[in-house]
């Protein structure tokens, strides 16, 4: 299996006097993202950057602690298939949108599903406003 250090070339990565490697956070992020990938091992994605699966452990904990942010992680669009038909008459009715209701302590307030959020926010307002 390749390693995947050709990126580190284009970082500040520094090396200390006894080979110790300080890591950028966006490069730590960016490693610890490979361990969330379907299929992945900590120990596989720690042989590639050459280094100890227990230090990339200690990063997954800093994730988890949000100690370290994580680059989203890019997904496969899925797209749903269309059909295009031109001999259907009638256009499908729209749904029924059920309404909203608004509650403040012991007052609810039903609205139409067609409020605007304008109307919507102006009447959350008048209920928080102080008596």
């Amino acid at each position: 299996m390749e390693r995947s250090t050709e990126f580190l070339s284009n970082i500040d990565l520094v090396v200390g006097p006894r080979g110790h490697r300080r890591w950028p956070d966006a490069v730590k992020a960016q490693i610890v993202a490979e361990t969330l990938v379907e299929g992945a091992s900590v120990d596989a994605v720690a042989r590639r950057y050459d280094m100890r699966a227990n230090h990339l452990s200690e990063w997954r904990r800093m994730a988890r602690e949000g100690k370290l942010v994580l680059p989203a992680l890019a997904e496969e669009p899925s797209f749903a298939a269309l059909i295009v038909r031109e001999d259907v008459d009638m256009a499908p009715e729209p749904a029924q949108l059920s309404p909203l209701d608004l509650i403040c302590g012991a007052v609810t307030v039903r609205l139409d599903a067609r409020t605007s959020a304008a109307r919507i926010a102006e009447i959350a307002r008048a209920l928080n406003a102080p008596s």
